[in-house]
């Protein structure tokens, strides 16, 4: 399993699971979702990156956004459209 994330600037960080699912939760509580809501998205989407990068050593930050990303337009699109909306407010 992918143990090292590749960031946007080319620097390397260890690959957490939490920070992937606290990323998710933000976003659906963002979205307005309860909590129980956000728990069950946090450990799917996880898990499916999980799977993803199962066979990797390293993994970029892009690949874990573009695959957490498609998931949540899936099965909760408003949660998808609150990580963007983060994204373009953090960016200016």
């Amino acid at each position: 399993m992918a143990n090292q994330v590749i960031k946007k600037s080319g620097s390397q960080e260890p690959f957490s699971e939490e920070k992937i699912k606290n990323s998710i939760k933000a976003a659906c509580k963002d979205a307005g979702l309860d909590e129980a809501k956000q728990n069950e998205l946090a450990e799917s989407i996880t898990q499916k990156v999980l799977e993803m990068i199962k066979d990797k050593d390293t993994v970029t930050a892009l690949e874990i956004r573009e695959k957490v990303l498609g998931e949540l337009d899936i099965m909760a699109p408003s949660a998808a459209a609150a990580w963007r909306n983060y994204e373009t407010t953090k960016a200016k």
